[in-house]
């Protein structure tokens, strides 16, 4: 299931992207720039179509956000949790390391004497 929803929320992104971009802006500039092909290709009512088309999206985006929100907390631990870092090690200690043992030094063995 969240799989599923997880690719409609992605196909939806690019969608929307897409949508916003054809839909001519309220610049000055943007007849230069292409923002005007809409009108020449779609003709006058691409921008109603456009704008509705916009709305539809974006309602279908925030609802897939927070479905993924809702089905990742059924899910338990989140991605950050389940990712386990190997923890560098750190400049200072937590616990003092444990001293040498001292043992009293003992007098070099002597050789054995021959028969």
């Amino acid at each position: 299931m969240y799989t599923a929803v997880l690719i409609l929320h992605v196909l939806v992104s690019i969608f929307l992207i897409g949508v916003i971009l054809l839909q001519a802006g309220r610049g000055g500039l943007t007849e230069t720039f292409g923002g005007g092909i809409t009108q020449t290709m779609f003709g006058a009512r691409a921008a109603n179509v456009l704008t509705r088309l916009t709305a539809i999206c974006a309602l279908i985006f925030i609802s897939t956000c927070l479905t993924l929100t809702v089905l990742s907390f059924r899910r338990g631990r989140s991605l950050i949790e389940r990712v386990k870092l190997p923890r560098a090690p750190s400049a200072t200690p937590s616990a003092p390391a444990p001293a040498a043992p001292t043992t009293p030094a003992t007098e070099p063995a002597q050789p054995a004497a021959k028969p």
